[in-house]
């Protein structure tokens, strides 16, 4: 989300929100060092979930509903489709309020943060920034939503 927020999108706080989420179930050295760590500033795997699906429903309805307002295309829809499922799949078997490390050591979840990548990667290279930096902390995208 480099130094100014990306707001070419219709519901780019949205998109804001989406994408931070994914980054964070898609870093395993970032879950490692600031969720099982307990890291202030960046919540837990349940506060990304919300941000993944909180404004936009993504629980009940599929992303391609949102291709030109918070996504670009249908491939990122798919994508982000395709993660959130998987996400959600982990949350309803191992209860909302569960330890990171429960999470962490789901059999799914290394399926998860491949398919959180996935769409991680090509929100971020659509966005022309570098996928690969470490996740920004929770006020950081709250500076970045506020400003327009």
């Amino acid at each position: 989300m480099g130094g100014m927020p990306l707001n070419d999108m219709p519901w780019w706080r949205w998109r804001s929100n989406v994408r931070s989420a994914l980054h964070m179930i898609s870093d395993l050295v970032f879950q490692q060092e600031c969720w099982l760590a307990g890291l202030p500033g960046y919540g837990d795997v349940t506060d990304a979930v919300y941000r993944l699906v909180e404004d936009t429903w993504l629980d009940n309805w599929s992303a391609e509903k949102y291709v030109g307002t918070i996504f670009r295309d249908s491939q990122e829809a798919a994508l982000v489709d395709l993660a959130v499922l998987r996400v959600l799949k982990i949350l309803h078997q191992v209860g909302a309020d569960a330890p990171v490390a429960t999470y962490l050591e789901h059999h799914a979840w290394p399926e998860a943060v491949r398919a959180a990548r996935e769409a991680h990667v090509r929100l971020a290279t659509a966005d022309g920034e570098d996928p690969d930096t470490p996740p920004r902390s929770l006020d950081v995208l709250k500076i970045y939503t506020r400003s327009a």
